[in-house]
């Protein structure tokens, strides 16, 4: 099957495939002899695989790895377990920063309600966001960067 077809049975771009193949995720398939990409159901299968294993938030590198160990006949279970439970705890350890910065804009916004435009312009750019810059929320500092 060309790559156009692995395309619509997948939903994955043609072009988000070429690149999986370029940066060594899929393997490349074989080719006809009128230089076509020819898919076999295996291919169609890894396809699947790494559309689903990116929308779960798996990192290339990851995916990568648990594909060679596929086509050489490992069982890659170890590596998609180890996979899940660094990204289920990274996700985890973002949701705790947002909820701090969201108490943080939570601050901020009550903060700008109750002074209003009554606040002196002087140089700042904006008294809400710079009066903020070092906020306490819930008893935690957060210095704001970039």
């Amino acid at each position: 099957m060309r790559i156009g077809e692995v395309s619509d049975a997948t939903g994955l771009e043609a072009s988000a495939i070429r690149f999986y193949e370029r940066q060594g995720v899929l393997p490349a398939p074989d080719r006809t002899d009128s230089g076509y990409r020819d898919y076999s159901e295996a291919n169609l299968e890894l396809v699947r695989f790494v559309k689903r294993a990116r929308s779960l938030g798996f990192p290339l590198d990851d995916i990568r790895e648990i594909v060679e160990l596929r086509l050489t006949g490992r069982a890659p279970c170890d590596a998609v377990r180890a996979v899940i439970a660094r990204e289920a705890s990274l996700i985890e350890s973002r949701i705790q920063d947002l909820q701090l910065l969201q108490g943080e804009l939570k601050h901020l916004r009550r903060l700008a309600d109750e002074v209003a435009d009554d606040w002196p312009r002087g140089d700042c750019v904006c008294h809400i966001v710079q009066s903020g810059f070092e906020t306490k929320v819930e008893g935690t500092s957060r210095e704001a960067t970039s």
